[in-house]
């Protein structure tokens, strides 16, 4: 059993907008609360409900475009009472489906109503957007200005963007969708792509992604009606409502359009360039309700399918493809003449599916005379074409016709039948004509097969000779494209190799230097972070008398101060000023540390280096400093203390004197 989850909505009042929101879950209702639209919206792409059940889209309003937009992929908005201007009020859909109501000035019970209906499969699912999406493939960033790195850097986006528009065309093709495709070509490569793709978005999850902020970007833009449409939610529905037809489709830039009755009659034929699947749907719309959408060729083009699943049609599709000569013996047969191809090949499409009706519709025909519902005729064969037996759409007819009086057969007078005998003998005689002539035309036709094969013979050998130039072309393509790369590698190599060679100079400048002891090697951190403690530890030790050189010291704290002091480094030279809390402890630790800038320190990647001679000097320079200002702060101490000394006497000395004055 499918569960699916329907949220039934009634408005309660305006400004703001507010709705009464019940639940529908394996026939169990739950009563959710009063939301606001922005709440409600909030609330259903959490929730991701299969059905919106609402009385009539018209209570939202100018919000109607803005909630449809909003709604999760998959999820139907669906109006139960009906196409506009065919409503019919929800207690009388109740009272028919035998639901019980209760105060229909409650919007939770209006609610509750709409969303039991929809789970009976009654109502019109709104249709705001075509069954086409735009998806468009262009590059993400600017390309700068001018210069040669800039070139290569838009060549470079402008071959990505090729490649996402290939990887794209081929799953559309690998998942047999159509689309049409425009593209603007630079640099070898593509500026844009520009798909039409004829699918839902729905049908496109998993095979299409939106990418923003890289190099190249995809974006999607669902295609939306002009005017809202309404589909029923069951076939039977739309049959017991509108015109029954069998309808023929041959898909392409030209779209033929082929509608028949259920008795065979021809009753519209059209072809139009260019036509998209909703206005394909609208035609259609405005003529009747298919039970059958039928295809020429087999399997079924994607586009046809569509239009099948949009109305919830039967597809009929022939064992095989029909033949030209087929299709044109069919249309003989039928004493009609068509516009173009198109409108040929929907004929042929429709007429083949309604050939492989007929036995059947005219036994449903024959028992629906013995039953007295000849009237209900064509409303009776959809069911049974929509996969209903017999008995069970002649009880669902009979169940929604209302009672009539029976009308007395009036006795008419005798026939005259010699007419018709006239008749008979003029068909029996123009069948054998035509019978003879179809003999002729068959031997036609074996001869234009004969050259139909050995023309297709000369065209596949051209085909395989063309094929064997654009494997070359596509091989010398390959073969430019790896070059090209190749080349592009070499320079990067080459201008890596001249960096090098220019720290490789340094290097050995540094490693004389320090031979010949007039240098200092410093042991270089990129910051000054226990992480990086551990790696120095761990990769080139870390001793007592280390003179170390840290890149960026900020974020540094108290704690690792005192860890450098308990480890006993000889210095620190940093790029950048240390922090407060770092200088104090290494200042009260007589632990000297200067920047980069005041020792002129070299350095290249993780080696760096100090003339010892300027070292020594700059350390004994502050150790000196830093004595000086020991001694000056003892002695501004000493002072101070004498002067807390004399300032204490004299008030004890005061103190006494008060003493001895009042005892004498």
């Amino acid at each position: 059993m499918v569960l699916i989850l329907i949220i039934g909505l009634d408005v309660i009042g305006e400004n703001p907008k507010r709705f009464a929101v019940v639940s529908w879950y394996n026939g169990k209702l739950e009563r959710k609360g009063e939301f606001t639209l922005y709440r409600l919206i909030r609330f259903i792409r959490a929730k991701k409900p299969d059905i919106i059940a609402i009385d009539s889209v018209t209570e939202l309003g100018n919000d109607l475009r803005k909630f449809l937009r909003a709604l999760p992929p998959g999820t139907k908005l669906v109006q139960v009472t009906g196409r506009p201007g065919e409503q019919r009020s929800l207690q009388s859909l109740a009272r028919e489906y035998g639901i019980r109501t209760a105060d229909r000035f409650d919007p939770y019970e209006e609610a509750k109503l709409s969303a039991l209906l929809v789970s009976k499969g009654i109502g019109y699912e709104v249709l705001a957007f075509e069954d086409e999406v735009i998806v468009k493939v262009t590059r993400g960033r600017s390309h700068g200005k001018g210069g040669w790195s800039q070139d290569r850097y838009r060549k470079r986006v402008h071959n990505l963007v090729r490649d996402k528009v290939r990887e794209i065309e081929d799953r559309l093709r690998r998942a047999d969708i159509p689309f049409d495709l425009e593209t603007e070509e630079k640099d070898y490569g593509l500026a844009r792509g520009e798909f039409r793709i004829y699918a839902s978005r729905e049908e496109l999850a998993g095979i299409i992604r939106p990418m923003r902020g890289g190099d190249v970007e995809v974006r999607i833009y669902p295609v939306e009606r002009a005017e809202l449409g309404f589909a029923p939610l069951r076939g039977e529905e739309a049959v017991r409502e509108r015109r029954i037809v069998i309808v023929g489709i041959d898909p392409g830039i030209t779209v033929g359009i082929a509608v028949i009755d259920l008795n065979g009659r021809i009753i519209a034929l059209h072809s139009e360039r260019n036509m998209p699947v909703g206005e394909v749907f609208r035609f259609i719309s405005e003529i009747g309700h298919p039970v059958v959408v039928a295809t020429d060729v087999s399997p079924a083009p994607g586009f046809v399918e569509k239009i099948a699943r949009s109305f919830k049609a039967s597809l009929f599709v022939p064992r095989e493809s029909l033949r030209v000569e087929e299709k044109n013996e069919l249309l003989r047969s039928l004493g009609i003449k068509v516009d173009d191809d198109h409108q040929r090949d929907a004929l042929a499409a429709a007429y083949k599916a309604y050939l492989r009706l007929k036995p059947k519709l005219e036994h449903v025909e024959a028992k629906l005379k013995e039953a007295g519902l000849a009237k209900r005729a064509d409303e009776v064969k959809a069911l049974v074409i929509q996969g209903y037996n017999l008995g069970e759409a002649m009880q669902r007819v009979s169940r929604r016709e209302r009672p009539k009086e029976e009308e007395k057969p009036e006795k008419g007078p005798s026939v005259d039948v010699r007419p018709y005998l006239r008749k008979i003998r003029e068909l029996e005689e123009r069948i054998a004509f035509l019978e003879r002539e179809n003999e002729e035309l068959r031997g036609i036709i074996r001869e234009q097969r004969r050259t139909i094969e050995r023309l297709e013979r000369k065209i596949a050998d051209y085909d395989e000779e063309v094929r064997r130039k654009i494997l070359r072309e596509r091989e010398l393509e390959a073969k430019v494209k790896r070059i090209e790369t190749l080349e592009k590698q070499l320079r990067e190599a080459k201008a890596v190799i001249e960096r090098l060679s220019k720290d490789l100079v340094k290097v050995k400048r540094m490693n004389v230097v320090e031979i010949r002891g007039s240098a200092v090697p410093l042991k270089v951190l990129r910051v000054l972070s226990w992480r990086e403690l551990e790696r120095i530890e761990r990769e080139i030790g870390l001793r007592r008398g280390d003179v170390l050189y840290v890149i960026n010291p900020a974020g540094a704290g108290k704690a690792i101060a005192e860890e450098l002091v308990e480890r006993g480094i000889k210095a620190l030279i940093t790029e950048k000023p240390l922090p407060g809390p770092v200088r104090e402890v290494l200042r009260e630790a007589h632990v000297p540390f200067f920047t980069s800038d005041e020792l002129d320190v070299k350095r290249v990647d993780e080696f760096a280096v100090v003339e010892r001679e300027t070292l020594e000097g700059a350390i004994e320079r502050l150790l000196e400093r830093w004595k000086r200002e020991d001694e000056e702060r003892e002695a501004e101490k000493f002072l101070k203390l004498v002067e807390e000394y004399r300032i204490e006497r004299v008030k004890e000395l005061m103190r006494r004197a008060e003493e001895e004055s009042k005892a004498r």
